[in-house]
This record gives structure tokens, C-alpha cells and sequence, in this order.
């Protein structure tokens, strides 16, 4: 189980590195370089949109490896995902901007994000289920929140690729060609990748199933697609939490109150380095006393830090905007370290990779792409302390707690009993 847990845990850190990077450029300087003849903020928006493009081929992403994923095997997923969304970062770093080849860099930049958000909508679901379908009963949320710590290794990789460069390179020299180096280095992690994942073994459960689904994303919307809506809701709140944080404070701080871009980044960097620490404790907690009190809790005290969170970034000071994140990333913990046991358990597993994966990056749609376009127009609207942006991640936080108080429990002890919701 270490060695399954840790070649997961290793790939998904590889495509979300891949995912994160994408990101921090965008909130740092594909605006200026991709959108040039837009004012800054429509420059910053116009990079959050391309942004948010990976979010929605996400769904897309699950559903076609969800379908390989229930019908071949959890295994091949994992390489034909991680081919898919190295190549495509590498060759983010390739594109020339506008001042080379005007609209077609930023049409460039689209293609390639959406490609990255296909290859990554498979990821979660193959490197989730290979882990939990490998672990005893008792231990399934503590094993699989070995790939949920992926996330954290993945972004502390991309923005310690950024952030040494920034503090190697001038501006200018950033401008022209530093940024590019982050999205090439996702080639060699591709590469580790494919050989930490070679040797895996096919998940036992899968080759249990008898009667696999023809075609499991049918079978999923007609037999549960309340749960997919549920689970979808309940997720947005982790997603808009993560790149508020991550994403759009990056550009917020730097931008409006002009803090600099390297204190930036190490205060993001720390608190998601406390997340990534912490998510195996929050997944013990769940393998103890279940899955759905741990989300129940992390989405109220989401709902009740939201408008602390904005007023301590808008001080400015470091070690405020720190406490003001980290509120946040411990109340996303809670819920997030259980979600890779708990969608897999409310699943049968011959839809289990569709299904479960298809809640999962819905949630990314509603929470992950929208936030940070979202934040930025609300920002503009008021003034120093974004009210607004409090209240959009309020309401959200609101709406994924209603969400998950309908979903049902599925304790570890009892897990393969419970039955899945249906629509």
C-alpha cells in the first residue's frame, strides 16, 4: 500500500503541477503578454478566462477516461492522463504571444489549456480509485488522502519554480522568457511519472466486476445524477476556497496593493505547504468518525471566515494575510481530506470512475473556474477591503453546506453497504 500510495501521490503532484503552474503565470504575466492591447485588470480577466477553460474540459476529461477507467481498467488512465497533460504544459511554454503571432497566441493558449484540463479530469478519478480500491475498509480514507496531498506537492513545485526565478531574473528577463521554464520542466515530470506508475498493479476490484457498464456515464446520468448534482454543489466551495487563496490573491495583492510578488508567493506557498501536511490527520478524523461530519464542518466554518479572510488581505501585511489563508485552507482541509474515500463509496463500482470523477470536476467547474474571474470584477467594484468577494465565497460556502447535509453518510466499517443515492 506505501508503494501504491506514494507512485498516486507522485502523479497526481506531477499533473497538478502542471495545472498550478498554468495559474501562476496567468496571474502574474500572461495578461500583459497575451492580451496587450487590453487595459491591466481586462488583461488579468482575459488570462483568467483562458484559465478557467481547464476547469470546464475537466468534465470532459472524466468522462472519457471515466469511461476507459470502468470498462479497461483504472490503470491505463493513469498514463494516457499524465501523457496528455504533460505534453500539453510543455507546449504552453512553446506558444509565441501576441506580439509574434497576434490573436493566434491567445487562441494558442486556449487549445492548449483545455487539452491540460482534459488530460486532468482523468487523473483524480484513476489515481483515487487504484489507491482506495486497494485499501483495507478500516484504512481507505488515510491511504487515499495520499493522492489528495498530491495537489499541495504539485503547487509548492510550480510556484518554488516561479519564485526562485523571480528572485533570479529581472523583470524583463521574467517577461521574455523565465516564465516559460516552469511549463518545460513538466516534461522531465512527465517522464518520472510514467516510470513511478509503470510498475502499478491493476486495482482487485475492478477485476471483481463481472458485468462491466457499456457505457457508464448512461448509466451514471440515469441512475445518478441526483448524486452528481449534490456532490458537484458540495465540492464548490473547496474548489473557490483553493484559488482564491492561490490565484486570484496573487494577482489582487500584487496589482491593487502592490505587494511584492515574491512575499506573495511565499505566504501562499506556506499555508498550502500546512494543508498538504495536515490532509493525512483530517482523513484519519474521517476514517474515525466518517466521512460527512468532517464536510459538515469544514463547510460552516468556511461560511464563517470568508469575510475575515478578505479583511486580513487587504491589510497587506504578510503574516496577517497568512492568518487570513490559513482560517481558510484548515476549513478546506476538513472537507477535502475525506472526499477521495467519500465519492468512491457512494458509487457501485462499475460506474465508480465515471460517477465519481464527474461530481468531482464539476464541483471544479463551478468553484475553480468561476472564482477567480469572478473575485477580480467583484474587487474592482468596491474599495480597499473586497467585501464582495466575502460574500461570493459566503454564498457558496452556503450552498455546498446544504448540499452535503443531503448526501449520505458511508462509515468506513460499512462502507460496501451503503447504497448510492439515486436520481
Amino acid at each position: 500500500m506505501l508503494r501504491l500510495a506514494t507512485a498516486s501521490l507522485a502523479g497526481t503532484a506531477i499533473e497538478f503541477y502542471d495545472f498550478f503552474v498554468y495559474g501562476t503565470a496567468a496571474a502574474l504575466v500572461l495578461g500583459p503578454l497575451f492580451f496587450p492591447t487590453f487595459s491591466p485588470v481586462a488583461g488579468t480577466l482575459a488570462a483568467f478566462v483562458t484559465f478557467g477553460v481547464g476547469f470546464v474540459a475537466r468534465p470532459l476529461g472524466s468522462v472519457l477516461f471515466g469511461h476507459i477507467g470502468d470498462r479497461h481498467g483504472r490503470r491505463p488512465v493513469l498514463v494516457a492522463s499524465l501523457l496528455l497533460t504533460g505534453a500539453s504544459t510543455v507546449a504552453v511554454g512553446c506558444v509565441p504571444t501576441y506580439d509574434t503571432i497576434g490573436v493566434f497566441a491567445p487562441l494558442l493558449l486556449l487549445v492548449l489549456r483545455f487539452l491540460q484540463g482534459l488530460g486532468l479530469g482523468g487523473e483524480w478519478g484513476g489515481a483515487v480509485l487504484l489507491t482506495v480500491e486497494h485499501a483495507p475498509v478500516e484504512r481507505r480514507g488515510l491511504w487515499s488522502s495520499f493522492p489528495q496531498v498530491g495537489p499541495a506537492v504539485g503547487f509548492l513545485l510550480a510556484n518554488g519554480v516561479v519564485l526562485a526565478l523571480s528572485a533570479t531574473l529581472t523583470e524583463a528577463q521574467f517577461a521574455a522568457w523565465g516564465w516559460r521554464v516552469p511549463f518545460w520542466a513538466a516534461g522531465v515530470l512527465a517522464v518520472v511519472g510514467l516510470w513511478l506508475r509503470s510498475s502499478l498493479t491493476e486495482s482487485p476490484r475492478f477485476l471483481e466486476i463481472d458485468d462491466h457498464a457499456r457505457v457508464p456515464l448512461a448509466e451514471v446520468v440515469r441512475d445518478h445524477w441526483r448524486l452528481v448534482l449534490l456532490t458537484a454543489g458540495a465540492l464548490a466551495i473547496g474548489y473557490a476556497i483553493f484559488y482564491a487563496v492561490t490565484t486570484w490573491s496573487l494577482a489582487y495583492a500584487t496589482e491593487r496593493l502592490g505587494v511584492d510578488r515574491s512575499v506573495m508567493l511565499t505566504c501562499i506557498m506556506a499555508v498550502v505547504l500546512v494543508k498538504g501536511s495536515l490532509t493525512p490527520v483530517a482523513a484519519v478524523l474521517g476514517d474515525r468518525y466518517g466521512r460527512r461530519p468532517l464536510t459538515l464542518i469544514g463547510c460552516t466554518a468556511a461560511a464563517l471566515w470568508m469575510f475575515p479572510m478578505v479583511a486580513l488581505l487587504a491589510t497587506g501585511e504578510p503574516l496577517l494575510m497568512f492568518l487570513g489563508f490559513l482560517g481558510a485552507m484548515l476549513a478546506f482541509i476538513t472537507m477535502f481530506a475525506v472526499i477521495a474515500a467519500y465519492l468512491p463509496e457512494l458509487y457501485e463500482p462499475r460506474v465508480r470512475c465515471t460517477g465519481a470523477a464527474v461530481g468531482y470536476n464539476l464541483g471544479g467547474v463551478l468553484g475553480g473556474a468561476l472564482t477567480p474571474i469572478a473575485a477580480t470584477a467583484l474587487a474592482e467594484q468596491g474599495g480597499r477591503v473586497p467585501w464582495g468577494v466575502g460574500a461570493y465565497l459566503t454564498g457558496i460556502a452556503l450552498l455546498s453546506l446544504g448540499c452535503f447535509a443531503l448526501l449520505p453518510e458511508t462509515r468506513p466499517a460499512t462502507a460496501e453497504a451503503v447504497k448510492p443515492a439515486t436520481g
